[in-house]
């Protein structure tokens, strides 16, 4: 197995990298993965900016066309060199977990593979090869922690060559942490606000910094569980400034329609409560998050979710097939679903 743990991924890019040319990223923070995904890529010594050594593709691509990961990998660039196939969006697709396990086993020797997945849960299938394989590199990408935050927080000021004082650097850390994206996003418009400051203090972190802790898409997916419009918009908005794809909150509410799915139809042939269905197939469930979810076990039929659960799918492949409209389409079915949440709690 070769896990990077969080705190090792800066020695790990200066030093062994170079040993790896199969890398999956994932976790809850969706910044942090994208920010090491580039960092790799930079370390590969591909040419981004040549289309004919990069290829970009989403998870559903694969899914798609599940024999086209292992095509591209395979595929000699027009000019020859070093290639290398970044993937995003990327889940347990059954053609990503097939051709993870491939190249696993006979490691390429020109092309290199970068997997940005979300947040998979242990025992799931790309997890699994992963992390049994030693030709992989994985890491975990979770919020920032205290120490983290400082840290990145030291370094931005340092390079903008700025000081600050110990009451708005809490301000600053309490306002910061829940998706790194967002956090440089929110530092970065601290220091243009300061640009000609060289010393920030509680006036200027108040009056410039919003609230990046709690970019999720968990927030998001309750808002539609509760049916509450106001909160959906909010949370849509703080992933759309944390450069967060809108796809990974339908993903998150299409997941969380097929496990309910999975619970109800439980209730309904063991003629469980909630609460008992909950301590078995949603052990997994976040203990915050359990109420929501009891309830949205209460109010909703098999039918009904499963309904919806095609709906969000639809969605999801519109969104795909046209991509210019993913926002509108996305945010048109998140609203849909989250009004059909409020007529079933009343």
């Amino acid at each position: 197995m070769s896990e990077i743990k969080s705190h090792e991924f800066d020695a790990f890019l200066q030093k062994s990298v170079k040993h790896y040319r199969l890398f999956v990223l994932y976790g809850p923070d969706h910044g942090l993965v994208s920010e090491r995904a580039t960092a790799i890529a930079k370390a590969s010594g591909v040419d981004l900016a040549d289309p004919f050594s990069l290829i970009r593709l989403d998870g559903s691509d694969i899914q798609a066309d599940p024999g086209r990961l292992i095509d591209e990998m395979n595929a000699f660039g027009l000019f020859g060199g070093e290639k290398l196939v970044w993937i995003r969006g990327a889940n347990n697709e059954k053609g990503l977990v097939d051709g993870l396990q491939y190249l696993a086993d006979q490691p390429p020797e020109t092309s290199t593979l970068i997997v940005e997945a979300g947040d998979l849960k242990k025992g799931s299938a790309t997890r699994k090869i992963a992390e049994a394989a030693r030709s992989v590199a994985i890491t975990a990408c979770y919020p920032d922690d205290a120490r983290a935050l400082n840290a990145l927080v030291d370094a931005e000021l340092a390079a903008a060559g700025k000081r600050i004082t110990p009451s708005a650097r809490k301000l600053l850390l309490e306002s910061l942490g829940g998706d790194r994206i967002a956090s440089r996003n929110e530092l970065a418009k601290l220091l243009l606000y300061c640009l000609h400051e060289p010393l920030i203090d509680d006036d200027h972190v108040i009056g410039i910094i919003g609230d990046a802790s709690a970019v999720s898409t968990d927030e998001a997916v309750d808002a539609v569980l509760t049916g509450d419009a106001q909160a959906l918009l909010h949370a849509t908005q703080k992933i759309s400034t944390s450069k967060t794809p809108i796809f990974m909150v339908l993903q998150g509410c299409l997941r969380q329609f097929q496990q309910l799915d999975l619970m109800r139809c439980e209730m309904d042939q063991k003629r469980l409560q909630p609460a008992q269905v909950m301590q078995t197939l949603g052990r997994q469930v976040h203990f915050k998050r359990k109420p929501i979810v009891e309830r949205a076990l209460r109010n909703w039929t098999s039918a009904a979710l499963a309904q919806e659960s095609n709906r969000l799918q639809s969605t999801i492949l519109a969104s795909r097939q046209r991509p210019g409209l993913e926002d509108s389409l996305a945010l048109q079915t998140l609203l849909a679903l989250t009004l059909q949440s409020a007529r079933r709690n009343r």
